[in-house]
């Protein structure tokens, strides 16, 4: 019965990292339909699965499930990308200002360390971990602000927007500026300097949002800008 259940959480970790990967490539366009009877056929499984990875999917914005038609990939518009860019800068500032004197020297030197290994990944151009970890280092000031209904706000508003996450982390030199606006945000946490890391923060979110609008109409994973 466990290696049944791990066999099937192991099919639909396959199945998510595939069609993630399609869409990031930019192999699946926005709008394109995703066969359940194809992916059931490729991996030689039952539709349960697939249905389960394509409804996390839909939570994290890859996916629309569309009744009688089924799974497309999700379509953003240019309002959607700054929306979504607006509320975090705002949020994840406010939570960079009530961590600022919480966190502990044993916090803080845990944010160097995830930055340090940042730095590693971005210079191997390895997105999927850099993706990862990036998230590591946000949740760890996050939940140091230690306001729980604010937590859940920031973790909710994210999770859905996963695939605009990545695809910002993904353009070019994205990463490396990335690892230099962290080493600052550091440094405002080490001084207690709330009003700095607050504003660091907002610009770090408004900066992903920016790029990614910026170069919307050329990146190869497509975002549909829509008047």
């Amino acid at each position: 019965m466990k290696k049944s259940l791990e066999k099937h959480l192991t099919l639909r970790e396959k199945i998510l990292e595939n069609i993630r990967d399609a869409i990031i490539a930019g192999s699946l366009k926005a709008g394109s339909k995703v066969s359940e009877p194809e992916l059931a056929e490729r991996f030689g499984i039952s539709r349960t699965p697939i249905r389960e990875a394509f409804r996390q999917l839909e939570s994290e914005g890859y996916l629309t499930v569309i009744p009688r038609r089924g799974a497309v990939v999700s379509e953003f518009s240019r309002k959607d990308v700054e929306d979504f860019y607006a509320i975090k800068s705002i949020l994840e500032g406010y939570a960079a200002r009530c961590a600022c004197k919480k966190l502990t020297p044993k916090e803080l030197n845990r944010l160097q360390t995830i930055n340090n290994r940042l730095a590693e990944l971005a210079e191997a151009g390895d997105i999927k971990n850099f993706f990862k970890v990036h998230s590591d280092f946000h949740e760890l000031f996050i939940k140091a602000a230690d306001n729980e209904k604010l937590r859940e706000l920031i973790m909710s508003l994210v999770n859905r927007f996963q695939r605009l996450r990545l695809m910002s982390l993904s353009l070019p030199e994205r990463m490396e500026v990335s690892v230099k606006e962290h080493e600052k945000i550091i440094e405002a946490f080490r001084n207690k300097d709330a009003e700095t890391a607050e504003a660091l923060v907002c610009k770090n979110a408004e900066y992903g949002g920016s790029v990614l609008v910026n170069q919307a109409n050329s990146y190869s994973a497509e975002i549909s800008i829509k008047t």
